[in-house]
């Protein structure tokens, strides 16, 4: 059975939707329903960040299953807050769909919104529904609380300070690569399955991304102070420049150093790809790229999550990529251009 969006109407849909949305945090004093969300933050620093998804341009719906985009549009946006070490409490979903898209379809996304709500722990409080002549449109506010004067910027950096990124790169990229060559082979051969089975951890990674929360509460717990932080949406080569240019400093990293999954390294083998590219250049990874000083290197060599892979400079050295070589090369930053 397939419900017409246009049947419920704007107001009938924005009901249908949030019918069973429930709050989970005390600082909620108003949801869904009114002119205005109401939220009281107990004398904490508020942190407020937007992302928004375009079909054709952010996902493709021919392999990107609903509920998982539902999921992956709130998680991009709580990791911008994880990144400033906040502590994100509400979003907002604003959604601009075409007429092919059913109540039951919007019934899915909203399904992967409401999960990742529920396993961060946030409160969806608005949002505004509109129509599109052009696909489906998602755009996602999340708000976050932080104690006052806590929150970590890009511009903090300072030389020797040691350049860390959490978990491993470039397995989004290279799963973006894997199903688009599936697509391809699916349209030209509509008889042939793609099989997947083998390739969860590449498709995972890109369809159903995970914010680090667990290495911002861990550096908190600590009592580690990052100097300079930022998450990896567009690779790691563009946001470590993000941070140079914002610190005014240089940096070297190793490409030794930098952490890659075994089938990142396979996949990569198997594409013709230099697996440094995919993860200096590739994006999507969604995990944090930091800096810290060098007095708080024994705590974090401890943490398996977390590696360490350069260290800031003056900004008269460059910003440099040191190769397996030995070799040295200028970071450039090839990674997502919007615009491009």
């Amino acid at each position: 059975m397939r419900t017409e969006v246009a049947s419920l109407g704007e107001f009938g849909l924005i009901d249908h939707l949030t019918r069973n949305n429930e709050t989970l945090n005390a600082g909620t004093l108003l949801s869904v329903g009114d002119d205005a969300a109401v939220i009281d933050q107990f004398g904490r620093q508020c942190v407020i960040s937007t992302d928004m998804l375009v079909e054709g341009i952010h996902f493709d719906l021919a392999y990107t299953p609903l509920k998982h985009l539902g999921y992956k549009s709130v998680v991009v946006n709580l990791s911008d807050i994880y990144a400033m070490m906040a502590v994100p409490t509400h979003i907002t979903v604003s959604i601009a769909v075409s007429n092919r898209m059913s109540v039951e379809a919007l019934d899915e996304f909203y399904e992967g919104v409401y999960a990742a709500c529920e396993r961060y722990g946030v409160d969806l409080i608005g949002g505004d529904t509109t129509s599109s002549r052009s696909g489906f449109v998602v755009s996602v506010t999340a708000i976050g609380e932080v104690a006052p004067d806590k929150f970590v910027t890009r511009s903090g950096a300072k030389p020797n300070d040691l350049i860390c990124v959490t978990g491993d790169l470039g397995g989004a990229y290279l799963g973006l690569q894997l199903l688009e060559r599936e697509k391809k082979i699916f349209m030209d051969h509509p008889d042939v399955q793609p099989d997947l089975q083998q390739q969860a951890y590449l498709v995972g990674r890109l369809l159903k991304p995970e914010p680090r929360s667990d290495v911002a509460a861990w550096l908190d717990e600590q009592g580690i102070m990052p100097t300079s932080m930022i998450d990896i949406s567009d690779g790691l080569s563009s946001e470590l420049l993000h941070i140079c240019n914002k610190s005014e400093v240089g940096c070297v990293i190793y490409e030794d150093k930098i952490p890659a999954h075994n089938d990142t390294r396979a996949m990569a083998m198997q594409f013709g790809l230099s697996v440094t590219t995919c993860a200096l250049s590739g994006g999507e990874d969604y995990e944090l790229l930091f800096t810290i000083s060098q007095d708080e290197y024994e705590k974090v060599k401890e943490n398996p999550h977390i590696s360490v892979v350069g260290h800031i400079t003056i900004a008269d050295k460059g910003k440099q990529l040191i190769t397996k070589s030995g070799n040295q090369h200028p970071l450039t930053a090839q990674g997502w251009n919007s615009f491009a």
